[in-house]
C-alpha cells in the first residue's frame, strides 16, 4: 500500500525516476524531507542572486521554481515551494529582500511569491502528463509557468498602482531575462531527460 508521504511524488517525474520512492513510510518521509530541504535551499540561494530594481528585483527564483515543479511533480513541488513561503512568512531571511515576514509578502513582490506556488503546481501537473519530455511541449510548459507567475505578481501590484505602471515596473524590465531563463529551463530539462534516457531509466 502506498503511504501518504510517498504519494507526494509521482514516479513519472524526473526525480521520481532518478530517486524512486518506496512503500516504506520512514524512507518516503526521509526522501521528501531531503528533496524539500534541497529545494528550499536552492530557492533561497536563487533569491540572493539578484539585480536590484525599484519595486521587484531580478532574481533566478523563477527559473528554480519552474525546475522544481517540473522535476518534483505537483504535490512535492507544491509542498516544497509552500514550505519556502512558510519559512519566509515566519521571518526567515529566504526572500530576495533583507527582511521577510507576512508584511514582506503583502508588499510589491508578494504576488510573485504566491505565483511561485501556483507555477510549481502547474509545472508539476503538466510534467506528470509528459509535457517535460518533448522540446515543443516543454517550451510551452515553461512559458505557461512564467505567465502564471507574472499573472499573480501583476495582480497584486495592480492593487497598489495602476496596471500600466505595474506592467512597467513588474513585467517590462524582466522580459529579456525571462526569455533567457525560459530557454535555460528548457535546455536543462532536455539535458536531464537525455541523461536519464541514456541511463535506461525512462
Amino acid at each position: 500500500m502506498t503511504t501518504g508521504v510517498s504519494s507526494l511524488s509521482s514516479p513519472s517525474t524526473l526525480v521520481g525516476l532518478l530517486w524512486p520512492s518506496r512503500d516504506d513510510a520512514r524512507f518516503a518521509a526521509l526522501r521528501a524531507i531531503v528533496l524539500m530541504a534541497a529545494g528550499t535551499a536552492l530557492l533561497t540561494l536563487s533569491a540572493k542572486v539578484q539585480v536590484p530594481l525599484p519595486f521587484v528585483p531580478l532574481t533566478l527564483q523563477t527559473l528554480v521554481v519552474l525546475l522544481i515543479g517540473a522535476s518534483y511533480g505537483w504535490r512535492l513541488g507544491g509542498a516544497t515551494v509552500g514550505l519556502y513561503l512558510v519559512q519566509g512568512a515566519m521571518g526567515m531571511p529566504v526572500f530576495a529582500g533583507p527582511t521577510a515576514g507576512i508584511g514582506y509578502m503583502m508588499g510589491p513582490t508578494g504576488g510573485f511569491l504566491i505565483g511561485f506556488l501556483a507555477a510549481a503546481v502547474v509545472m508539476g501537473f503538466m510534467a506528470e502528463r509528459g509535457w517535460d519530455r518533448s522540446l515543443p511541449r516543454v517550451i510551452i510548459m515553461m512559458i505557461i509557468g512564467h505567465a502564471v507567475i507574472f499573472a499573480f505578481g501583476l495582480g497584486q501590484l495592480s492593487l497598489v498602482m495602476p496596471f500600466a505602471k505595474a506592467w512597467t515596473v513588474g513585467a517590462a524590465p524582466f522580459m529579456a531575462a525571462t526569455l533567457v531563463k525560459t530557454a535555460l529551463a528548457v535546455a536543462l530539462m532536455q539535458a536531464a531527460w537525455s541523461v536519464t534516457r541514456r541511463g535506461g531509466r525512462a
